[in-house]
């Protein structure tokens, strides 16, 4: 079995059943394999949790870096409505399976720090940028609690509204 498929197996559970469920024993019965077999991938519900928090940054970095906008917070939209849309809301779920550590928190909130600081300075009015990166990680918390909330239409409105308050002003 592929690490991914045991991530994919973690978070599922996280999702489902909160993180006094998280156990490796539990994890490796979702994912259908022996406790062996996830051990051998993680060596610990640590190293897990901490696989799931350095996966969740790569994504959404990923995200960030394919989307064709010329501004930091249209690629931050972008890239947040990407993760909406693909249903691959894992955020809660590892904040969740984390919150007791601070160690394991430690890499998201340092990416957290690094997506809303990076490239205001740039922005042409880096207050809205800042309050759209904000109203971006608040439709993220939402839809991760009710995927069902925002149909496609909704969230192409959202996006419109959301890309016309970062937009420059006519001189």
């Amino acid at each position: 079995m592929r690490r991914d498929e045991l991530l994919d197996a973690a978070e599922d559970l996280l999702c489902d059943q909160g993180s006094a469920a998280l156990t490796l024993a539990a994890v490796a019965d979702r994912a259908g394999v022996s406790k062996g077999g996830l051990l051998y991938h993680f060596s610990s519900k640590e190293a897990l949790i901490k696989a799931m928090v350095e996966r969740l940054i790569d994504d959404f970095d990923q995200l960030m870096a394919a989307q064709p906008d010329d501004t930091y917070t249209g690629r931050y939209v972008g890239a947040t409505l990407a993760a909406v849309r693909s249903g691959r809301l894992r955020r809660w779920a590892i904040v969740t399976g984390a919150s007791g550590n601070l160690f394991l928190l430690a890499p998201l909130r340092e990416a957290m720090a690094r997506w809303h600081r990076e490239g205001l300075g740039d922005e042409p009015d880096p207050r809205a940028s800042q309050i759209v990166r904000l109203a971006c990680e608040g439709l993220w918390d939402v839809a991760s609690h009710d995927p069902e909330l925002n149909s496609e239409d909704d969230l192409q409105d959202l996006e419109r509204h959301l890309r016309a308050l970062i937009k420059p002003s006519p001189a």
